[in-house]
């Protein structure tokens, strides 16, 4: 059976599915057709439901949820792996580093936000901490340091890779929005889910899951098999670059959820609920509530 699959050309994406798809696990009769987005794009594919399994947003998965249901494998969450804010301007960083949570100026509402998709979770975190910041654009991840070093926004939302390389570049940390979310909720961060659809037979699912969780473990025990496929799609990063954003956002989590994980996805939603960010819904989330 063949399954069409999407995930990004990131090195903590590559580096989980790289056992699967190059038959380095035995795939027990499936076969994977593979496409490569930024996470936004995976976010549209899946709000079309042009994928059988995709990355996406944990944010995404909130209005593409009545087709899609969360796997227990492959999932991007933890501390200290959340979208940081930037700014070139010093003074920016002094006024609103202290204002997360709080109401804004008026004169600060109206700053240019870069942002690397609506339907990001780091979008979501925005919103948490500061509320007031609307006068977004948005922007492919990658450009968002560019744009603020071309002065054509005021604040960018970082993710990926760009958590390394901000400073080289002259930028400042206005404030760390995975912080932010630990310390409101005492949760590690739900970044980014596996999803599968519902309309697909439910051994199927299950198969996939747990060929997901094998392929997650094949690369923690042989780290380096994977490396020249994930550096053929990383964007220049140099090799310890890319490790240290696998060992950011590849861990328990990605293996299964767990009581933990899931709970952490659930107080999301219920916030982003609260806030009018997402639709109520009463679908099921996960495929595995015992993972």
């Amino acid at each position: 059976m063949k399954l069409t699959l999407g995930f990004s050309p990131c090195p903590n994406d590559t580096f989980i599915f790289d056992a699967l798809i190059h038959h380095k696990i035995d795939t027990e009769g499936l076969d994977f057709s593979v496409e490569y987005h930024d996470v936004e794009t995976l976010n549209q594919k899946a709000f079309r439901k042009d994928l059988d399994i995709t990355k996406l947003s944990y944010h995404a998965f909130a209005y593409a949820i009545e087709d899609y249901e969360l796997l227990d494998a492959g999932s991007a969450l933890g501390f200290g792996v959340g979208p940081l804010l930037i700014s070139n301007k010093q003074s920016l960083v002094e006024s609103l580093s202290v204002l997360a949570g709080q109401q804004l100026p008026e004169d600060m509402k109206r700053l240019r936000i870069g942002i690397p998709g609506k339907y990001t979770t780091a979008n979501f975190l925005l919103s948490l901490a500061y509320p007031d910041l609307q006068n977004k654009v948005e922007l492919v991840f990658s450009d968002i340091e560019q744009a603020l070093l071309d002065d054509t926004i005021d604040l960018g939302l970082i993710i990926h890779e760009n958590r390394f390389t901000y400073q080289d570049k002259g930028l400042y940390k206005v404030q760390d929005l995975g912080e932010y979310w630990e310390k409101t909720t005492n949760s590690p961060i739900p970044l980014g889910g596996i999803v599968i659809k519902r309309s697909l037979p439910q051994e199927i699912k299950e198969r996939v899951n747990q060929l997901i969780q094998k392929s997650v473990e094949y690369a923690f025990a042989n780290p380096k098999s994977g490396i020249d496929y994930i550096r053929s799609h990383a964007q220049e990063m140099e090799e310890s670059v890319m490790y240290r954003h696998i060992e950011l956002y590849v861990n328990q989590y990605s293996l299964r959820l767990g009581t933990v994980g899931r709970t952490a996805i659930l107080t999301m939603f219920q916030k982003a609920m609260e806030l009018n960010l997402i639709p109520k819904t009463e679908k099921k989330i996960f495929l595995m509530e015992n993972g």
